[in-house]
């Protein structure tokens, strides 16, 4: 309430004031018009000096508030990296754990260590999304994003169209909207899509160009 009776009265005081000056002006003769003139001017200079000092204000009050928002993120974005390289390698684990399991029993230790390595991940992500760092894994057919993505490899496809996703090599990761890492994904070449399959069908698509900085 103080600060909306502050508000009121200096509102009150400022239209007092222009009405002051407005009535002068109204009654002067020739002679003091000069005088109310440079009155008039003066209070609208200080207006507009009070205005733009507001609006420094406020941009200041913003430019403080980013930068202290990305200063927290560059600070979780340096850890986020360090534990990138332990989801990877969770994953590169669960990857080769069909093979492990082939002709293993379902209660074995074996079995059990894989689904602690499965449970471990899905609790790795989950605090991962928490803090907002995110998973960027597109799938098959899914459009090609420069700002998320890293092609590594082009080569024709059949299945799905050209510029698009064809196989994702390594998931890419993206805090608060920010890419840390990008995704390593294969994509399709121009012209790929089920139309263009038969072109493809004798090409050699073994290989695709790589990109070297990768």
């Amino acid at each position: 309430m103080n600060d909306i009776n502050d508000e009121t009265r200096d509102q009150l005081e400022q239209d007092m004031g222009e009405a002051a000056i407005d009535a002068a002006a109204e009654g002067a003769d020739d002679g003091d018009m000069a005088v109310v003139d440079a009155l008039i001017a003066e209070r609208d200079q200080w207006k507009d000096r009070a205005l733009r000092a507001v609006a420094d204000t406020e941009n200041t009050k913003r430019r403080a508030e980013t930068q202290a928002n990305d200063a927290r993120a560059y600070a979780i974005q340096r850890f986020a990296k360090d534990l990138l390289s332990v989801a990877d390698t969770l994953e590169r684990g669960l990857q080769s754990a069909p093979k492990v399991l082939e002709g293993v029993e379902a209660d074995s230790p074996v079995a059990a260590m894989v689904t602690g390595l499965e449970l471990t991940q899905k609790s790795l992500l989950s605090a991962f999304e928490s803090n907002g760092l995110t998973r960027v894994a597109p799938e098959p057919g899914e459009a090609f994003d420069p700002h998320l993505h890293q092609a590594v490899m082009e080569q024709p496809s059949d299945s799905v169209p050209g510029g698009t996703v064809i196989q994702t090599l390594q998931p890419g990761y993206a805090l608060f909207g920010r890419t840390v890492r990008a995704a390593m994904v294969a994509v399709a070449a121009k012209g790929s899509g089920p139309a263009a399959g038969g072109a493809y069908s004798e090409a050699n698509t073994t290989g695709g160009n790589f990109d070297a900085k990768a």
